[in-house]
């Protein structure tokens, strides 16, 4: 995938990440943002080569959810 392309599609997968955060632990659009930022998860999924932008939104949450329980992400075969 070009950059070009990552560039058009990141915010795409990061808005429906936001909203699923916001959904699932009962925060505002800005906490969500807040929280999701500032994870390990979101810089893995700023680089396109680690293909994290491949996942479903509820499987880059559970990988969230990994995260904040103190866990290494783990990340599973697609």
């Amino acid at each position: 995938m070009s950059q070009e392309q990552f560039g058009a599609l990141l915010p795409i997968i990061s808005a429906d990440l936001v909203a699923e955060i916001a959904a699932r632990r009962a925060l505002t659009e800005q906490a969500a943002i807040r929280l999701l930022y500032h994870s390990g998860l979101y810089a893995a999924l700023e680089q396109e080569d680690t293909k994290l932008w491949q996942y479903s939104t509820p499987m880059l949450y559970a990988l969230l959810e990994q995260e904040l329980d103190g866990k290494s992400l783990a990340y599973p075969d697609v």
